[in-house]
């Protein structure tokens, strides 16, 4: 393998930049636990130039701004969240309750409990990410989550008309006009008119993704989240036109999301490369996804598939996107991915914004440990147990009791000792006096 083009962005730039996100993330936080929704309102004049009398949405005013909102734009977002809610109810539905008698008398158990409360955070700065309110809205309404409250920025002051009708048709039962880290440090920590969730979804920039590590423990999240990627995978029968549409479909994301391009094909490399620049100087989005290509995007020439594979799950992208003439192939191959995408018929496009499947997924390699958000992300899986009979106890006390005491836990193995005690009348000795 070689790379035909590498990256320009040096790790010393990213280690400079994350420094100051993780000083001001943290100062935010501080602050909003101590001033509440004083620091809030702070914040919401600084960044975003916006002071409402209430950052809370009522009924009335969600209504008002919906009927701005183009029809047709309406019937889509609803069309999308129907798509979104079938697949997360074909993800529920193959998640299981069981009780078994696993030997006479034991009977062991397995629940799934939703989640108390979710905040879905809706992005909006450079992006009014619309589908992120499908994504983690309807998923986790499908869960059986009972308050589902919702934020999203107004920046500089203009109210996301698009994003409000899609908050409000996914399900949200509160909806927040705050962004960036104050509004995950609300939903996190709450203030006198907030009150906080147990897990927090949904993308955002590098400020909320630190926002977010950093409140990790304290709320749930759905994953730790970096810049978009996408990986494509092609040989000499992939059309270099398309492929060069698809990696910069993904770079527009931000500046730093990396677009890779993995081929077999020098030839094709070649041919990818010159689309991409022919693209870019009539592409809209050029001086962001210019910028992506130029200093994370990379164009490799692997000697076979199965090394072009190898590469791919090396990167272990967000999304993985399969445009050469056996697509099949690498579904069956493949270990490393956030999303997968076979066949020049489909595209991370589709994944991002409307065919069902979720779109908030591992970046930065930890697609090798975890999969995205889902319905299973707002599910507590629980177990329980019931001894139903003195025999059965009587012998798990008696193992108990070997166990315990195997690793010198001897308050451990008394538990077990009087459980099979009382089953068969020989109680031991250190009992006596006790009962």
């Amino acid at each position: 393998m070689f790379h035909l083009k590498k990256p320009r962005q040096t790790d010393a730039q990213s280690t400079d930049a994350q420094a100051t996100v993780t000083d001001t993330v943290k100062t935010v936080i501080a602050d909003i636990e101590n001033r509440g929704d004083a620091a809030l309102r702070d914040y919401s004049v600084k960044f975003d130039s916006y002071s409402p009398e209430s950052f809370r949405l009522s009924e009335s005013e969600i209504q008002e701004i919906i009927s701005g909102v183009d029809p047709q734009t309406l019937e889509d977002i609803q069309t999308v969240q129907r798509n979104v809610e079938r697949f997360a109810k074909l993800q529920r539905d193959s998640i299981t309750d069981f009780e078994s008698e696993v030997e006479p008398g034991v009977f062991l158990g397995q629940k799934n409990i939703p989640v108390g409360a979710v905040g879905a955070y809706v992005p909006g700065g450079r992006y009014p990410l619309l589908a992120s309110a499908h994504m983690t809205i309807v998923t986790a309404k499908v869960a059986g989550v009972q308050r589902v409250i919702a934020a999203t920025p107004a920046p500089n002051g203009e109210i996301p008309a698009a994003s409000v009708a899609a908050i409000h048709y996914a399900g949200a039962d509160e909806i927040y006009l705050l962004g960036g880290v104050q509004a995950i440090a609300a939903l996190a920590v709450g203030t006198e008119t907030i009150d906080p969730v147990d897990v927090i979804a949904g993308p955002g920039n590098a400020f909320v993704a630190e926002a977010k590590r950093q409140l990790f423990g304290r709320v749930g999240i759905d994953l730790f989240a970096g810049p978009t990627e996408v990986l494509i995978i092609g040989d000499d029968s992939t059309d270099p036109f398309l492929a060069a549409v698809d990696l910069l479909s993904q770079a527009e994301h931000g500046p730093d999301s990396p677009a890779v391009y993995v081929t077999t094909s020098q030839a094709n490399a070649a041919a990818v490369i010159d689309q991409v620049e022919r693209q870019l100087e009539v592409l809209p989005t050029r001086e962001i996804a210019g910028k992506a290509w130029e200093t994370v995007g990379e164009v490799i020439v692997a000697d076979n598939l199965e090394e072009a594979f190898r590469i791919s799950d090396e990167y272990a992208s967000e999304h993985v996107q399969v445009l050469t003439a056996e697509p099949r192939l690498a579904l069956e191959q493949l270990q490393n991915y956030g999303a997968l995408f076979l066949g020049d018929r489909t595209c991370v496009s589709y994944g991002d914004k409307v065919i069902g499947t979720n779109h908030v997924l591992p970046t930065m390699r930890a697609a090798r440990y975890t999969g995205g958000l889902w319905v299973g992300k707002y599910l507590k899986t629980v177990t329980y147990q019931e001894v139903r009979t003195d025999e059965a106890s009587a012998a798990l006390g008696a193992l108990l009791g070997r166990a315990a005491r195997a690793e010198r836990f001897e308050g451990h193995a008394r538990s077990g000792d009087i459980r099979a005690a009382r089953f068969t009348g020989e109680w031991p000795a250190w009992s006596e006096g006790l009962r």
